[in-house]
């Protein structure tokens, strides 16, 4: 959790996308976007899953594979393209590809992290993309045991809140220390989420492998979050 608590959201990439707003009417020739598309824009939250109304957004995904064959690091830093080497820094190999937008850690050892996909269907190809990569190269690689390690996403809940009276009645749960971090790292028991909660209404959520625990994690969060909502105060 250290390395979660050290750092702010944005340097770990997880900002909120900015919304985007409804399709406004045209006025007199101009053409308004037809009912349809609008809908496909802003779909409908399915409220018997979601009772807040709100859907945590898939910001960043680890997933780990094996290739199943020993790698020369440096043939393969030599060769690919968007590969870069470092053995005094790092014991890996590091890739990136464009489409899906990831970086892979490949290890000698033939063992691969796939980091920076939002679905798990991207990590995925991803994850096939670099192992084809490889293959390319003159090595035998297979694609197995891929899995999902780590899921994060992020929400925003549209209102401020009041941290310390959070951390005050959610005893053990809750770590709050704002002259080191200035959010409250929350650690659920059921689902198994660390939730970092921001005096800005921002969520963040992260260590689950399935997106439902994500899912699951917010909603039971969120009454608690509503309870302490920051009332604005006017003089």
């Amino acid at each position: 959790m250290a390395s979660v608590a050290g750092a702010e959201p944005t340097v770990l990439g997880l900002g909120l996308p900015s919304g985007t707003g409804a399709w406004g009417g045209g006025a007199g020739g101009e053409r308004a976007a037809p009912p349809a598309m609008s809908a496909a824009e802003e779909p409908a939250v399915d409220l018997a899953r979601h009772p807040s109304g709100l859907v945590p957004t898939l910001q960043n995904i680890v997933s780990t594979v094996n290739l199943d064959c020993k790698l020369n690091l440096q043939d393969i830093a030599n060769k690919a393209r968007n590969a870069e080497y470092n053995p005094k820094r790092f014991a890996a190999v590091i890739m990136r590809i464009r489409d899906p937008k990831t970086t892979a850690l490949v290890f000698a050892s033939g063992k691969m992290v796939c980091t920076g996909a939002k679905s798990e269907e991207h990590s995925r190809l991803a994850a096939r993309k670099y192992a084809r990569m490889v293959q390319k190269l003159g090595f035998q690689a297979r694609f197995k045991d891929f899995k999902i390690q780590n899921m994060v996403a992020s929400c925003g809940v549209k209102f401020p809140i009041r941290l310390e009276g959070l951390a005050l009645a959610s005893g053990m749960f809750a770590h709050y220390e704002p002259e080191i971090f200035p959010g409250l790292i929350y650690r659920m028991a059921v689902p198994k989420i660390v939730i970092l909660v921001f005096v800005s209404g921002k969520v963040v959520l992260t260590g689950a492998k399935v997106r439902e625990d994500l899912y699951t994690a917010f909603e039971n969060i969120y009454p608690m979050l509503v309870q302490f909502r920051k009332r604005q105060q006017y003089v």
